[in-house]
């Protein structure tokens, strides 16, 4: 794979800094997106999920502010709704997400990404 991966990336974030010090030691220099910068549009997000293998709810950060005041808990709710709530607000978007080679991991342990690297 001489794919160079992507990293969506918070600087304020430990888990996130862990994952692109990862990299780095393997001599890994990744494509950094500080999401919260710039922020996926509703297709890279819906990309992301599919990569990842997962429902729109569990790329949700359930301990931010806005999981609660946009009443996110509420199981019922559509996964539209869920994106549109992470394009809207990036913070909810767990993180680090690394992409490489039609895969992605999140960073959860920051050890996990390496199963793609």
């Amino acid at each position: 794979m001489n794919e160079s991966p992507r990293i969506y990336h918070n600087p304020r974030c430990s888990k996130s800094r862990a994952a692109l010090a990862l990299l780095h030691e393997r001599g890994i220099e990744p494509k950094i997106v500080e999401y919260l910068k710039t922020p996926p549009d509703r297709a890279e997000l819906e990309d992301l999920i599919a990569l990842l293998g997962i429902s729109p709810r569990e790329l949700l950060r359930t301990g931010e502010a806005a999981y609660r005041e946009l009443g996110l808990a509420n199981p019922d709710l559509p996964d539209e709704r869920i994106i549109q709530a992470m394009v809207d607000h990036p913070k909810l978007i767990e993180r680090p997400i690394v992409v490489r080679g039609g895969q992605a991991r999140i960073g959860r342990p920051p050890e996990r990404i390496l199963e793609i690297v």
